[in-house]
């Protein structure tokens, strides 16, 4: 598990294509004073496994799955990425929760500055909107980031200068992919009351008794419950 707050930016040494999979090797320093290998690192969002590593460069091996749902997929040597060591258990939960497992990608529109502070523009689809809401949290390229303005197929942050300095989120332009993991609190919520928040319920037909059987969604619902 990691927090997406960003320990420092490091640079892809080189990538090696296996087929529909990559082995990717990183420079960097600060997430390599006590990186093993079998250690999770997230590089822009994405938790990836050493696989080894010397005194500045770690490799990783990225599976099909994860290059076809990531910004991986257009990777190559000289690229920056945000990189992150999984959270100890004495350590600060300075950000939210983030699994590292990416949700899918999406388009910066827009950058505008606004004072000290930077905002991005972020356009992505129906699937990953849904769990977006206004203050809420959102991972973009495993940044962890306050969600301050949403539409129907966009959402915006506001930056503060620490992150624009610390991340790589000044090398972004319009038309840039960035990965994206909603808040993992959202979909399992989801998911325990049935998985589906959209379909509407008819709240002014009768309640109902509660079933023989035990509470259902449908009787708390009815009932003020939820």
């Amino acid at each position: 598990m990691f927090t997406g707050i960003v320990e420092e930016v490091g640079s892809v040494r080189s990538v090696r294509r296996q087929g529909n999979a990559l082995q990717i090797a990183i420079d960097a320093r600060t997430v390599l004073t006590d990186a093993k290998v079998g250690d999770s690192i997230c590089v822009n969002g994405i938790c990836l496994t050493v696989t080894s590593r010397t005194e500045n460069t770690f490799t990783a091996d990225v599976m099909y799955e994860t290059v076809s749902r990531t910004s991986l997929k257009g990777v190559s040597a000289g690229t920056r990425v945000n990189l992150e060591r999984a959270m100890p258990l004495n350590g600060r939960f300075g950000g939210h929760i983030v699994s590292g497992h990416i949700d899918g990608t999406g388009t910066v529109t827009e950058i505008r500055n606004d004072g000290i502070a930077v905002w991005y523009t972020i356009q992505a689809e129906p699937s990953i909107m849904r769990y977006i809401v206004e203050k809420g949290s959102i991972a973009i390229d495993g940044i962890s980031l306050t969600v301050a303005r949403v539409t129907k197929d966009t959402f915006a942050v506001s930056v503060i200068p620490h992150t624009i300095q610390n991340t790589i989120l000044p090398f972004k332009k319009k038309g840039d992919p960035v990965n994206l993991e909603n808040d993992v609190v959202g979909k399992y919520v989801e998911k325990l009351l049935g998985g589906d928040t959209q379909t509407v319920m008819d709240v002014t037909a009768p309640a109902k008794a509660a079933p023989s059987g035990g509470i259902t969604r449908d009787f708390l619902y009815r009932t003020g419950g939820i």
